[in-house]
């Protein structure tokens, strides 16, 4: 038997996983960007809060050497009273150097300032631009990181006159405390999202696996045995109604070529049925025209064996009624099967008390469970063993010991009943023809019982096959529903 096996992932761990992926690069997306851009708004009022502390220091610096044309030189003397007011103000330390990057003077005292010049390096770059120059570093003794401000002092006459130098302990943290508590927040709402999306993911997916599932049931109990097909209520309007529009289509077609298979099938049987009851009535009725005939003929009323004579044509006569009321009991009994008196069986059990009826060690059981319960009529179960067991029984071969081996086997909710022979086999220009109504490969027997075998078997929406070979055996294989 066929199993079906799911290569890579199914469609619903598919649908689930994608929504899931979709659901999550939103929140992502809509929690990072967020944050970037706050981080940047918050980095940008940290600069600027930085360049407007160093725009009001070199204000005053500039008004203080504005009033005289001043040069490099002049400025320890001319700043060394306002630079100190400067710093206190502004609260920053303030350092100048002259333009090759030499100390000048600072409102701290000289033994107190680290940077007795400006690496060379650093006065190109700071001479080469107008603009404010800065350079991050660290401050091992406070354990804090600061910006170095580097900018050009010029006199009234805009002529640089020197570098003006402003270590800036700025804490960009204070700017980001807004970014941390948006973090905070946006991590509690990402992870419901995230719980929600999962929750939501599952659910969809699985609505609709259980909907294709739900269809894909439904189309394979279709087969031409089914005797009623229930139409798929779906309303919702999407890709699956359509689907369910299109299968409801399918069924009624069907079902119109079933019944007009079925109008076929049953009239060609009962065109082939009346020319067999013909021909079995027909067999019996010329021996009696023959005797009857016979017996007029020589018929002589002062023979003194008349008596002995009517009694003989009486017994023929007689005989040939019976066989044909034989044959009209068989197609009887085969046109209308008894009434089915279904009940919950154990399948292992019933057969092997059909079999004890052989008697026959030749016969062997076998299952692959110890309790396979099907819901059937003993009486049918009885007459579709029996009959193929006897044929089994009847297909021995001359050249070696018969052996019978019947099993029993149950896959999911179905039932497989298998009679395998070692006997003569099928011979292959009748292998089709062997569940004919009136197809026997016997010298008796009117072909009815592998006939009446499928008829029950398919009463019960089930099938019969056969397999055979030619002077090695046959083997009939019955499925069936276990119809619990």
């Amino acid at each position: 038997m066929a199993i079906n096996k799911y290569k890579g992932y199914s469609l619903r761990n598919r649908v689930f996983f994608g929504f899931l992926l979709v659901c999550l690069l939103s929140v992502a997306a809509s929690s990072l960007v967020p944050y970037f851009v706050l981080r940047s708004n918050s980095l940008e009022q940290s600069r600027i809060d930085m360049q407007d502390k160093t725009n009001a220091v070199m204000g005053y610096l500039d008004y203080a050497v504005s009033r005289s044309l001043v040069e490099t030189k002049d400025l320890p003397e001319v700043l060394s009273n306002k630079i100190l007011e400067i710093a206190d103000i502004n609260q920053h330390d303030i350092v100048i150097y002259d333009l090759k990057g030499n100390y000048l003077l600072s409102n701290k005292d000289e033994s107190l300032v680290e940077q007795k010049t400006i690496p060379l390096n650093i006065v190109n770059k700071i001479l080469a631009t107008d603009a404010r120059v800065d350079i991050r570093g660290y401050d091992q003794a406070k354990d804090a990181v600061f910006t170095s401000s580097y900018l050009v002092l010029k006199n009234n006459v805009l002529d640089p006159v020197g570098i003006v130098y402003i270590p800036l302990y700025h804490n960009e943290s204070a700017y980001l405390d807004v970014l941390h508590q948006y973090v905070k927040y946006i991590l509690l709402v990402d992870i419901f999202l995230i719980l929600f999306s999962i929750w939501l993911s599952w659910i969809t997916s699985n609505n609709l696996a259980k909907t294709i599932t739900k269809f894909s049931d439904m189309i394979t109990r279709i087969t031409l045995f089914e005797n009623e097909m229930h139409p798929i209520r779906y309303y919702k309007n999407d890709e699956l109604n359509a689907l369910a529009r299109a299968y409801n289509r399918m069924i009624l077609q069907i079902q119109d070529q079933k019944e007009r298979l079925r109008f076929k099938a049953s009239e060609e049987a009962w065109r082939e049925m009346a020319k067999q009851v013909a021909h079995e009535v027909k067999n019996p009725l010329t021996p009696m025209k023959l005797t009857i005939q016979n017996f007029e003929r020589k018929f002589d009323p002062e023979d003194p064996n008349i008596r002995e004579r009517v009694k003989q044509m009486s017994k023929t006569m007689v005989d040939q009624i019976d066989l044909i009321a034989t044959v009209a009991s068989a197609f009887s009994e085969f046109a209308k099967l008894p009434e089915k008196n279904n009940e919950v069986i154990n399948l292992n059990t019933e057969v092997e008390d059909i079999l004890r009826v052989f008697n026959d060690d030749s016969i062997f059981i076998h299952s692959n469970k110890s309790n396979i319960m099907i819901n059937m009529d003993r009486i049918y179960l009885s007459r579709i063993i029996t009959n193929l067991v006897t044929n089994a029984k009847q297909a021995e071969s001359d050249e070696r010991k018969l052996i019978i081996n019947v099993d029993v086997e149950q896959h999911q909710r179905r039932v497989m009943v298998s009679i395998q022979d070692n006997g003569i086999g099928i011979p292959e220009n009748i292998y089709e023809r062997i569940f004919e109504p009136n197809f026997t490969s016997k010298n008796s027997g009117m072909g009815l019982g592998l006939s009446m075998v499928r008829k029950m078997v398919e009463d019960y929406k089930g099938e019969i096959s056969v397999k055979s070979e030619v002077g090695k055996g046959s083997t009939f294989t019955i499925t069936l529903p276990t119809n619990l």
